[in-house]
């Protein structure tokens, strides 16, 4: 794997490479996403079966686009009991990680007569995208689905493409109503964007859209914005390791190898102080590359966006961590703990050599859906903040306007607003 010594030119050069891969950079598709969205808002399911007819080559109607519960209680048997039992305790624990984010309305009333307050209200009807094409993606339904239920969402609702046959993946299906996701409906793609953000006779309009896709999806949810929130326009996924000479080459190159089997546009970065722990790590991959299924796709991954840098000290490759600002950052160094205290950008960090991103992915707790492409230097992970709206509360008795009404008027006057100065002004002309 290539390893390169880090410079703050070979920085700027990597930093370049990266934002290749955001779906910014993706305009060529635009305009076939545009003409979807644009039919499936004026002819509704009309449009919506036809690309699910083109594209999936499903024959999808009003009669059989919603999953019944005949299906799901088919799915039930077709999933493996035990891995039943393991998505259940996965559940479990992202719920009890959301339970601790919640927030609540609050009030502030003072003597004076003045109450200034914020209302909490979850959003009341949120449509979560989950992929279809080649593998099921159960983690990903759960992380979509269990901060909107913990929000307190009215209402769920789930698209996600079927198979030629019209059925939906067992792993899909049975991880949704666990979940408990209220409707399920067979559509996927932008087609299925279009139909949660317009609505059409089949599937009700939503609040906001959620869940990952292909560039279709991405580039379809980036166009709906403002007809409804979005969580985000996710990238690829990526993985950096912070490493010294303490760590487990055999431990960072599959960490690193994680991610890289997600597609070719995956990135894995290992910025290291140690120049062996490189060389060590770069023989490792060669060595597990021969074994995993997956190898074709990693050595693309790899090839066009993986790295293993060499700096010069841990502050080093703390300032490039944090201009790279990866989506899962682990520390594996003598101290990890020291470390995350020095790092500002990062969608998920994972502290130490048992602490490997799977663990996110499916089981530990906190959200997997993530801030890619560098933004996670302003964007969080997803999370129950996602589905809820805050409205202020104002309150003031008269004689509590009655102490500052000239100073409102005098600032309303200082920007010409006159209207605004007479809405207060009059409460009081007569004894002015």
């Amino acid at each position: 794997m290539r390893t390169i010594k880090l410079t703050a030119e070979s920085k700027c050069n990597i930093l370049e490479n990266l934002l290749k891969r955001s779906p910014n950079s993706y305009s060529q598709y635009e305009e076939a996403v545009s003409s979807i969205l644009n039919d499936v808002r004026s002819r509704g399911d009309a449009a919506l079966f036809e690309y699910t007819q083109k594209f999936d080559k499903a024959a999808v109607n009003a009669g059989n686009i919603v999953v019944t519960q005949e299906e799901i209680d088919e799915a039930y048997r077709q999933v493996d009991g035990s891995l039943l039992e393991v998505i259940r305790k996965a559940l479990a624990n992202i719920r009890e990680y959301h339970e601790k984010q919640k927030q609540y309305s609050w009030f502030d009333a003072k003597p004076d007569g003045t109450l200034v307050g914020q209302k909490v209200t979850a959003l009341s009807r949120v449509g979560v995208y989950v992929p279809g094409g080649k593998a099921a993606y159960p983690s990903s339904v759960l992380m979509n689905v269990i901060p909107a239920k913990v929000a307190g969402v009215d209402q769920v609702i789930m698209c996600t493409p079927p198979d030629s046959s019209g059925k939906v993946y067992p792993t899909t299906l049975v991880a949704a109503h666990e979940a408990g996701v209220d409707c399920i409906y067979k559509a996927g793609g932008a087609q299925a964007v279009a139909a949660m953000a317009f609505g059409t006779e089949s599937v009700p309009k939503v609040d906001k859209i959620v869940g990952p896709g292909n560039i279709y999806v991405a580039l379809a949810k980036k166009a709906v914005f403002g007809y409804v929130s979005i969580d985000s326009v996710a990238g690829p996924s990526e993985i950096m390791v912070i490493a010294d000479d303490t760590a487990n080459p055999r431990y960072v190159a599959a960490d690193m190898l994680s991610q890289a089997e997600h597609d070719e546009l995956a990135s894995a970065i290992l910025v290291t102080t140690s120049e062996m722990l490189a060389q060590q790590v770069s023989a490792e991959i060669d060595v597990f590359l021969e074994q995993l299924s997956r190898r074709d796709i990693i050595r693309k991954s790899l090839d066009s966006y993986g790295y293993i840098l060499v700096a010069g000290s841990m502050q080093e490759a703390i300032e490039v961590a944090n201009d790279i600002a990866s989506e899962h950052l682990e520390i594996l160094t003598k101290n990890p703990f020291d470390v995350m205290t020095r790092i500002k950008n990062a969608g998920a960090i994972f502290l130490g050599e048992y602490s490997s991103e799977p663990l996110g992915d499916y089981f530990a707790g906190p959200n997997h859906v993530l801030p890619t492409n560098g933004t996670a230097k302003f964007f969080s992970p997803l999370g129950v903040d996602d589905f809820i709206k805050k409205s202020s509360i104002i309150s003031y008795s008269r004689e509590a306007l009655e102490a500052i009404h000239l100073d409102i008027e005098k600032f309303a006057s200082a920007e010409s607003l006159t209207a605004h100065a007479n809405s207060i002004h009059v409460r009081f002309e007569k004894q002015d």
